[in-house]
């Protein structure tokens, strides 16, 4: 039967306790004397220490085992790049790769573990890698026999905003695993329980899951409410500006258009060498979408040590829109980012293949987009064509919330 550690407290907006801050004020009484297995990376701090390290020098639990997600433990590996198993140089503990051959722990990994802890910050995005290394890992503890526990922190994006497809079983992959809209409202914890409670991952019914629940967040709450720095969770997503959008211009990743890999504004501007700037910027300012203003740009794709190696249009004079947020509160990421797709394609040259279709649908979470796409179907209506499912899923994750 699954169990749930909750530590609850009262704060204000610019007060918000993550799941990490709360088990240090309490010297991890709560872990007692156990092994502990953490997956993390550098954005597990509590004030400008990692979680890792406070573990190794507190008395009681015995840090054994760290595994990285995809960027590596200290979150400078690039996207897509392979990370190494290696040795913790802070705390001497094994780190294990977990974005490589591997996407679980093994059982030989946790061999010297009694509980495994999650603590990443995410994005909100269903394609954003670390909540797939998160299934997995609670796959790996149900597995051993051992409980998960999750340390809970803010979703960048609230919990109230709810957008785009959700995923279809054949467009299942490690950046869409879990039937769930792109951007899905929930933090980690949450979705940690309705990963076990709707049963999206085999093997984790019986698992033992613990959250350590967050103190003082409620649901409106973005990002730019707290009184809280910036840790980039990947290199391209250098400040909250970037994570209000990116789940709509990630969809690039899936064209032969650059989504800003190569410049210092990833995910911010948006273009292809035949790209009319002019035209592609008119028609989005005259769609009106709240909380964003276009401009036209020209950017040359570089390559960026620990950015971007080898970016599309690399070293090409790319033509296109910079994309600026005036109230990211008003922002509607993944529609924004059919906008963009729509007037893109409708400049697409003669015979140019645009759709990487195949990786396109593993961001949608369908195939329907590319087809709608192809057929030319407006935003409006693609837009439209989530809004049953998104309500049906609103419905389903009501008895996973906790704030």
């Amino acid at each position: 039967m699954a169990s749930l550690l909750s530590v609850t407290a009262s704060f204000s907006a610019d007060a918000v306790e993550t799941g990490a801050e709360k088990l240090a004020a309490e010297e991890f009484r709560t872990l007692g004397t156990m092994r502990i297995g953490l997956i993390t990376n550098h954005t597990a701090t509590i004030g400008d220490r990692h979680l890792a390290d406070a573990i190794h020098e507190a008395k009681g639990p015995k840090l054994t085992a760290l595994f990285g997600p995809e960027h590596g433990i200290r979150g400078d590996a690039p996207a897509g790049a392979k990370v190494d198993d290696a040795v913790d140089p802070q705390t001497q503990t094994p780190v294990y790769s977990l974005y490589g051959p591997l996407k679980k722990p093994t059982q030989e990994m946790l061999e010297n573990v009694d509980i495994l802890l999650f603590d990443i910050q995410d994005v909100g995005a269903r394609f954003y890698t670390y909540i797939s290394t998160m299934g997995y890992g609670m796959q790996a503890a149900a597995e051993k026999g051992i409980p998960f526990m999750v340390l809970d922190r803010p979703n960048p994006l609230g919990g109230e905003l709810v957008e785009g497809f959700v995923l279809e079983e054949e467009v299942k992959s490690f950046v869409g695993l879990y039937p769930i809209p792109i951007v899905h409202g929930l933090t980690v914890g949450e979705l940690a329980r309705m990963i076990q409670g709707e049963k999206m991952i085999d093997g984790v019914e019986e698992l033992d899951l613990r959250i350590v629940e967050l103190g003082g967040w409620e649901r409106n709450i973005r990002w730019d409410d707290l009184d809280r720095n910036w840790n980039p969770p990947s290199p391209n997503l250098p400040d909250f500006e970037t994570a209000a959008i990116y789940p709509g211009t990630c969809f690039f990743e899936g064209t032969s258009g650059s989504e800003g890999r190569g410049t210092y504004e990833p995910f911010r501007v948006i273009g292809a060498p035949w790209i009319d700037s002019e035209k592609f910027v008119g028609e989005l300012n005259e769609a009106g979408l709240s909380g964003l203003r276009f401009e036209q740009t020209t950017f040359v794709p570089k390559e960026i040590p620990k950015m971007a190696a080898r970016p599309k249009h690399q070293d090409t004079r790319t033509h296109g829109v910079r994309i600026f947020i005036t109230d990211s509160k008003e922002v509607q990421p993944v529609a924004t980012g059919i906008h963009l797709l729509t007037a893109f394609m409708k400049q697409a040259p003669e015979g140019e293949i645009v759709l990487r279709e195949g990786f396109l649908a593993n961001l949608a979470g369908t195939k329907r987009l590319a087809q709608m796409l192809r057929d030319e179907i407006g935003p409006d209506e693609i837009i439209a064509s989530w809004k049953d499912d998104i309500e049906e899923f609103k419905k389903r994750r009501e008895p996973y919330l906790l704030y």
